[in-house]
C-alpha cells in the first residue's frame, strides 16, 4: 500500500504521515522544499516525539519524498492507494494540478482501484474544495472516470503540533491526543481500515465541534494573551483573567453547538475542560504569534471566531466573550505576518467598523459590526 502526503511540514510528518505509516503504508511526501525533500530521501525515517504526560517516541520508517511540482508526482499518484494533504487551505489550489495530473495518469495506466483524496486542513469541507479545484482541470472524459473511481471525503483533524526544534531536524514533537474523523459516505470503494482514522456519518458536527472548541479557544488565548504581553498558550491559560475569557468563549460556542447538533451538554462541557488541559501541556511551547497568525483567515465568516459568534447570536445565546475574541484578533500585531500587516493598515486607513465589514462578511448595517468595534476598544483595557 502506498500513501502520498502533500505537505512534509510538522502536521504532515507528526500527525497524518505518522498515522498512515503506522497503518502499514509506504509513505511518500510531496513538497517543494528541496532541503526537506533531500533530508527525507537521505534518511528515509524520522521520529515523532510524543511530549505529554504520557511520553514516548514513535519511529516512522519506509519514507521517501518527491517534488510536488515535478513530473514524477503524477506517476506516484497513479499507483497510490490514498492521497492526503496538510498544506493549509490557501495552498490547496497549488497542489490541485498535481493531483489532477495524477488522476489522468492513473486512468491512462488502467488503474481501476479506488483512490481517496483527503484534505486534512483546518476548515470546512476542505476535501470538497480540493475536489472542485481538481475537477476544474480534468477533461470531461477523465472527470467522468474520476467521479466513479476517486473519492474526496471531507475530514476533521485535531492535534497540536507546535514548531519545536529537535536535535534531528526531521523529528517532530506532538501532543499525545489526536482525532482524525472522515466522512464515511464519500469514500470511493471500501473504507480503508486505518487505526487512528475514524469514519463518521455526520462529519459537520465533528468539524464544527473542533472548530468551535479547540480552534476558538486557541485563537482567543493567542489574541487576548498577546495583548497582555504573554508569549505562549500555556502561559495564557495559566493567567486567571485570560483563562476566564478563553473558557467563556468556548462555553458560549459550546452552548451554540449543543443547540445546533444536540450534543450532550455535560459531555461537551467536559470536552471543553479537556481542551483547556491540552492547552496547558507543559512539554510543548506553543507561541501566541504562531497560533494567532493569519488573523484575516480566522476572522472569515466560516471560521473559528465569527461563525460561532453568529451561531450563538442566532440562537439568542450570550456571545460577549466571543466578541472579545474578535476584538482581540483585530489587534493582532505581527510584522512578519502579511495578514496582520494588511489588517492593521486597513484599520488605520478605514477604521475598525469598515475593516470588520470587509473581512468578516457581516453586513454594514448589522448591529454586530458596532458590537465588535466596541469589543476592539474593550480589550485594550483588559
Amino acid at each position: 500500500m502506498k500513501a502520498i502526503q502533500f505537505g512534509a511540514g510538522n502536521i504532515g510528518r507528526g500527525f497524518i504521515g505518522a498515522v498512515l505509516s503506522a497503518a502499514g503504508y509506504e509513505l511518500v511526501f510531496a513538497d517543494v522544499a528541496e532541503e526537506l525533500l533531500s533530508q527525507l530521501n537521505s534518511r528515509g525515517r524520522y521520529t515523532v516525539h510524543v511530549s505529554d504526560h504520557n511520553s514516548c517516541d514513535i519511529e516512522v520508517n519506509n519514507v521517501r519524498a518527491v517534488n510536488s511540482g515535478g513530473p514524477e508526482i503524477a506517476g506516484e499518484i497513479a499507483g497510490a492507494d490514498i492521497v492526503t494533504t496538510a498544506v493549509g487551505l490557501r495552498i490547496l489550489r497549488f497542489v490541485a494540478p498535481a493531483i489532477a495530473d495524477g488522476i489522468s495518469a492513473r486512468k491512462a495506466a488502467g488503474n481501476e482501484a479506488p483512490l481517496n483524496v483527503i484534505a486534512c486542513e483546518n476548515g470546512l469541507k476542505a476535501s470538497s474544495q480540493l475536489k472542485e479545484l481538481v475537477f476544474s482541470r480534468l477533461d470531461s472524459e477523465t472527470a467522468a472516470w474520476a467521479a466513479s473511481h476517486v473519492g474526496f471525503p471531507d475530514a476533521a483533524v485535531d492535534r497540536i503540533v507546535p514548531p519545536v526544534r529537535c536535535e534531528v531536524p526531521l523529528d517532530v514533537a506532538v501532543e499525545e491526543y489526536f482525532e482524525w474523523d472522515v466522512e464515511k459516505a464519500s469514500f470511493a470503494g471500501p473504507v480503508p481500515e486505518i487505526p487512528g482514522m475514524t469514519p463518521v456519518d455526520n462529519l459537520l458536527a465533528y468539524v464544527e465541534r473542533k472548530l468551535f472548541t479547540l480552534n476558538t479557544g486557541h485563537a482567543t488565548a493567542a489574541y487576548i494573551g498577546k495583548l497582555k504581553g504573554i508569549e505562549t498558550i500555556g502561559e495564557c491559560v495559566a493567567d486567571p483573567s485570560v483563562c476566564a475569557i478563553v473558557r467563556g468563549a468556548m462555553q458560549q460556542s459550546g452552548e451554540a453547538l449543543v443547540r445546533k447538533f444536540g450534543f450532550d451538554h455535560d459531555a461537551h462541557f467536559a470536552y471543553i475542560e479537556k481542551i483547556l488541559r491540552r492547552f496547558s501541556n507543559p512539554y510543548l511551547r506553543d507561541e501566541c504569534d504562531r497560533v494567532g497568525r493569519e488573523p484575516l483567515r480566522k476572522l472569515a465568516p466560516n471560521d473559528r471566531i465569527i461563525l460561532p459568534l453568529l451561531t450563538a447570536k442566532g440562537f439568542g445565546l450570550p456571545y460577549d466573550k466571543l466578541l472579545l475574541a474578535a476584538g482581540g484578533a483585530l489587534h493582532f500585531d505581527n510584522p512578519q505576518d502579511p495578514q496582520s500587516v494588511e489588517m492593521l493598515a486597513s484599520i488605520k486607513e478605514n477604521g475598525v467598523e469598515a475593516t470588520v465589514v470587509k473581512y468578516t462578511g457581516i453586513a454594514a448595517d448589522d448591529a454586530l459590526v458596532t458590537e465588535i468595534a466596541g469589543a476592539y476598544k474593550a480589550v485594550e483595557s483588559l
